[in-house]
C-alpha cells in the first residue's frame, strides 16, 4: 500500500474481471465472450484502417459511427453517445447524472462493477434482494434513490425481464433516472430502446463485446434523449475526448451495416444455449431460464467451487462466484458446439 494512496484508492475493492490464463490453452467458457469472430466485412474494414492515417487523431465526436447508430436504431444522432466499451459509459453515468453522496439502487446480486463504482464516485448505493427463482423484483426499488442500475438480461443469472416490466419501473419511478444495461440483450432479451421516445428518464447503454463478437476492441454506446447525452459527452471531454480509436469507430460501423452475419451469429449461440441447457438439466443441473450467452447453473450432488477447480485442472474455463446466494452456481459462457459437447461430456463424468 503506497503512502500516496488517496483515501478511495486505499478504501476501494476493485472489480476482478474473468480469468485470461496463458499458462496453457484453455477451452474459455468463462468471460461470455462471443465464439465467433467478427464478419469478414468488419475485419476488411479494420484492415483499411490501419494505414498511415493512424498518425491523425480520430474523431473525437464518433461522427459516422453516431449516424450509423441512429439510422439503425432510428433515433437521433443528439440521441446516441459511444464510447470505449459498455463499461466506461456506466462510468460516466455517475459523475454526469449523480452528486456525491447520492445513493443509487440496483440489485443485490447483479453485474459486480457497479458497487465499484459507486465507491470509486463517492456514492451511497442500496441493493435490493433477488426474488425466491432469482428474478428482479422492480417492485424493490426505494423511492429514496436518485437513480436506478439494471443490467437487463441480468448478469450473472442470464434472466431478463420483460419490456413491460421495464417500462411499469420508468412509470413508478419518473422522477429518477432508470439506467439499463443491455450487455447481452441480443440473446433473445427485449431491447428498451424504443420506450425512449416516451421516457426521458431512461438511458440504455449497450456494447460490441458480447453478439458483435468485438470484446478486443472496446466499443460500446448509450441511447437516451439528447440532454442525457449531452451530460455523458460533458464528462467525456473533461477526462478524454478521443476516446473511440480510428480501427475501433470503422470496425464498428462495418459491424452494424452487417446485421445479417450479427442475427445469424446470434442465432447459433441462442440454439446451442437451448440445446446445452436441456443437456445440463438431464445431467441433474438446476439451470435458470437464460437470455444470455450464457447459462447460470447449479447442482446438489457437487459444489459449484469443485466443478470449477476440476473442469480448470481438465482445461476448461468457467466462472465461479465466491459470494453468498450464488456461491454454489457456475456461469458457462456459450461456445462452440463442439466446445459445449466437450463441457457437457467433462461434466457427465464428473456426475456418474
Amino acid at each position: 500500500m503506497s503512502r500516496f494512496w488517496s483515501n478511495t484508492v486505499r478504501d476501494i475493492s476493485p472489480y476482478i474481471p474473468g480469468e485470461q490464463p496463458k499458462d496453457k490453452k484453455y477451452i474459455k467458457l468463462n468471460t461470455n465472450e462471443n465464439p465467433y469472430p467478427p464478419s469478414q466485412k468488419v475485419l476488411d474494414a479494420i484492415n483499411k484502417a490501419t494505414n498511415y492515417d493512424l498518425r491523425l487523431y480520430p474523431d473525437p465526436e464518433a461522427s459516422l459511427l453516431i449516424s450509423t447508430l441512429a439510422r439503425y436504431y432510428n433515433v437521433a444522432d443528439g440521441e446516441v453517445f459511444a464510447g470505449n466499451g459498455s463499461d466506461e459509459i456506466l462510468a460516466f453515468c455517475f459523475p454526469a447524472f449523480f452528486n456525491t453522496g447520492d445513493v443509487i439502487s440496483f440489485p443485490e446480486i447483479t453485474y459486480s462493477f457497479y458497487p465499484v463504482y459507486s465507491d470509486l464516485f463517492g456514492l451511497k448505493y442500496e441493493t435490493i434482494p433477488l426474488n425466491e427463482d432469482y428474478t428482479v423484483n422492480i417492485d424493490g426499488f426505494p423511492m429514496n434513490a436518485k437513480g436506478i442500475l439494471l443490467a437487463n438480461p441480468n448478469a450473472p443469472t442470464g434472466i431478463a425481464l420483460e419490456l413491460r416490466q421495464i417500462e411499469n419501473l420508468l412509470q413508478k419511478h419518473s422522477d429518477k433516472l432508470v439506467i439499463v444495461d443491455e450487455a447481452y440483450v441480443d440473446f433473445g432479451a427485449e431491447s428498451a430502446i424504443p420506450l425512449i421516445k416516451d421516457y426521458e428518464n431512461l438511458l440504455v447503454v449497450q456494447t460490441f463485446s458480447k453478439s458483435r463478437s468485438l470484446a478486443g476492441l472496446r466499443i460500446g454506446y448509450a441511447l437516451g434523449n439528447k440532454d442525457l447525452i449531452e451530460g455523458l459527452n460533458r464528462v467525456k471531454n473533461s477526462f478524454n475526448s478521443y476516446t473511440l480509436d480510428r480501427v475501433a469507430q470503422q470496425a464498428a460501423i462495418a459491424a452494424v451495416n452487417d446485421d445479417k452475419y450479427f442475427k445469424t451469429s446470434c442465432e447459433k449461440i441462442i440454439k446451442t444455449r437451448h440445446t446445452t441447457a436441456q443437456k445440463l438439466v438431464e445431467l441433474g443441473f438446476k439451470v435458470l431460464p437464460s437470455k444470455a450467452n450464457f447459462l447460470f447453473v447449479s447442482h446438489n450432488k457437487i459444489c459449484a467451487k469443485e466443478f470449477f477447480l476440476r473442469l480448470r485442472e481438465d482445461g476448461i474455463l468457467v466462472r465461479y462466484f465466491q459470494i453468498k446466494g450464488i456461491d454454489n452456481f457456475l456461469r458457462i459462457s456459450i461456445g462452440t458446439d463442439e466446445e459445449m459437447n466437450i463441457l457437457v461430456h467433462r461434466l457427465k463424468v464428473y456426475v456418474d
